[in-house]
């Protein structure tokens, strides 16, 4: 289904689409990053959240590591602060890349057994559907935020593959 250069390459552009994300919400007053824009979140900083309590989630199962036990209604409260965000951010961002860097075909072409959120049951699911269900729902809300940052008056990167920087 995916490749391990996929997951390298969404791996690098989620990096490089919250760096510019990181960059504004670091000058934005936070009545504007919490203000209500109606998104399924309500605010930026709520969105943002969601976006890193799914990647922790799902990173769990993927690397077995830390995870949160913050229900999917509260994700949006998973930071305090827009600073906090950010480095929770960076740190997050960094263990997608070295999973990715690490992941291999087999493992990607397996499944992945897990427990869904508020479920009973462990389900099987493809890995390679997992992981690009991680760099979709990243998308997904990374687009939220961009209309919500335009909306705010800010001008977010632009966020076509294509002009991804080659350093990133």
């Amino acid at each position: 289904m995916i490749t391990p250069l996929y997951c390298q390459t969404m791996a690098r552009y989620n990096a490089w689409q919250n760096n510019g994300v990181r960059d504004i919400v670091a000058k934005m007053d936070i009545a504007d990053l919490t203000k209500d824009r109606g998104a399924f979140f309500g605010s930026i900083m709520g969105t943002l959240n969601h976006l890193l309590w799914g990647d922790i989630r799902w990173m769990s199962r993927f690397d077995g590591g830390d995870s949160t036990d913050l229900p999917i209604a509260k994700s949006d409260t998973l930071t305090a602060t827009p600073a906090i965000w950010a480095q929770d951010r960076i740190q997050m961002d960094a263990r997608i890349t070295l999973w990715a860097q690490n992941v291999d075909a087999e493992t990607l072409n397996g499944d992945l057994q897990w427990l869904p959120v508020g479920q009973a049951g462990a389900m099987s699911t493809p890995m390679g559907l997992c992981a690009t269900h991680l760099f979709n729902h990243q998308t997904h809300h990374r687009g939220q935020v961009h209309a919500m940052l335009t909306e705010a008056g800010q001008t977010p990167l632009p966020t076509d593959l294509p002009f991804m920087p080659e350093d990133i």
